[in-house]
């Protein structure tokens, strides 16, 4: 189980096969088996297979790799809007996979290139729409660097009111920035859960107590802390 992040992605990687339960995730996530495939499955929808896929945000689906696989986690304004998954063929996951210094069968290590996988993961998706400027402060505040900073103080810094900055957040990126809020905070946990208990995970990010951590890992990802644990 290895866990990195950066500025272009967040990568959960594991050498097993594992399912996720049906969540909506705030964040865009590519799915790269590593020798096996992906299995994406909307409610009301057929099936989705495939050697990989790009999972759009807030996609409400549960999801399956068959074998060790990578998970990139790519912020919702970091690649243009798409309204349904987007299969990846086996060779577009080799290009991604090589992008990422991840080739091996039994997956990769902490010194994974998540700017060389983003960059490569961008000329499949397509390169984005600028964002306002306010905006891009102040999604980075609340995922990034300063998940805990309050909203009111965060639209302050910018010169906007509250209201005000969270129009056009959701406007701009499609996800309420109390949403993305969580999803920073979470992304905090789970590079501590590893190699922690998950009373200490949940604290250490912000959440009220572990049962609001435990909440929120399913609600996002669809699976418990316990889950990301090693054993």
């Amino acid at each position: 189980m290895v866990f990195a992040s950066g500025t272009e992605a967040t990568m959960f990687a594991e050498s097993r096969p594992f399912h996720v339960a049906q969540h909506r995730l705030p964040a865009w996530k590519t799915v790269l088996p590593i020798g096996g495939h992906a299995r994406l499955l909307q409610p009301g929808r057929p099936t989705v297979a495939a050697p990989g896929l790009i999972v759009p945000p807030q996609l409400a689906h549960s999801c399956a790799a068959t074998s060790p696989y990578i998970a990139l986690f790519i912020d919702p304004w970091l690649l243009p809007s798409c309204p349904g998954p987007i299969p990846l063929g086996p060779g577009e996951v080799r290009r991604l996979l090589a992008a990422l210094g991840a080739t091996d069968s039994d997956g990769p290590g902490t010194g994974v290139d998540l700017a060389a996988g983003y960059a490569e993961l961008r000329t499949l998706a397509g390169r984005p729409a600028s964002l306002d400027p306010r905006v891009a402060h102040a999604v980075g505040l609340c995922t990034l660097r300063d998940p805990d900073m309050p909203i009111a103080s965060i639209a302050i810094e910018i010169g906007l009111s509250a209201p005000r900055l969270r129009a056009l957040v959701r406007q701009d990126v499609g996800i309420t920035l109390a949403r993305l809020r969580r999803w920073g905070r979470l992304r905090n946990a789970i590079a501590a859960l590893p190699d922690s208990t998950a009373a200490l995970a949940a604290a250490t990010a912000g959440f009220a107590d572990q049962a609001h951590l435990t909440r929120t890992a399913r609600d996002l990802i669809g699976r418990t802390p316990a889950s990301l644990r090693r054993c």
